[in-house]
């Protein structure tokens, strides 16, 4: 099954074709049972429970001076981290198969080719940009939780 807004479904743009098209990648990946696609559902109930629970953790355990605590916050981050790591190659996929897919369609001509691959891409960074910024506060965490008897 493929979800878009009702923009994107009813909008005759190259940005709404790109953006389908990507979707449609996911849906292939799911097909074609994609072994980071499989990992990245694996990880939705962990990754979850991190997004939900760490920052409890760390800040309960460091104001209550308890690095136990603080450490299984870290862990539950890090699970949060690892998902959003491993959700680059699988949106990175689909935005390659959605540009073979345009190309070899003909829904995009090949002096379209650069326009689409440019909102794919500006996509797919946003989910780089999470990622970096996720990874930055687990390694703040962690630098923290190292000097925490200091």
């Amino acid at each position: 099954m493929v979800r878009l807004s009702s923009n994107n479904y009813h909008e005759q743009s190259k940005a709404a074709a790109a953006i389908a098209a990507h979707e449609v990648g996911h849906a292939i990946q799911d097909a074609q049972d994609y072994a980071f696609l499989r990992f990245r559902h694996a990880l939705v109930p962990v990754a979850n429970l991190g997004s939900n629970m760490s920052f409890f953790l760390i800040i309960a355990g460091f104001l209550l001076g308890m690095t136990g605590l603080v450490g299984i916050g870290i862990v539950f981050m890090a699970f949060a981290v690892l998902f959003q790591l491993v959700t680059l190659p699988v949106e990175f996929d689909a935005s390659n198969r959605a540009m073979d897919h345009l190309v070899s369609s003909g829904v995009i001509t090949s002096s379209e080719h650069p326009e689409t691959k440019k909102v794919l891409n500006a996509a797919a960074l946003t989910y780089v940009a999470a990622a970096v910024v996720a990874l930055m506060e687990l390694v703040r965490f962690v630098l923290m939780f190292l000097h925490m008897d200091e």
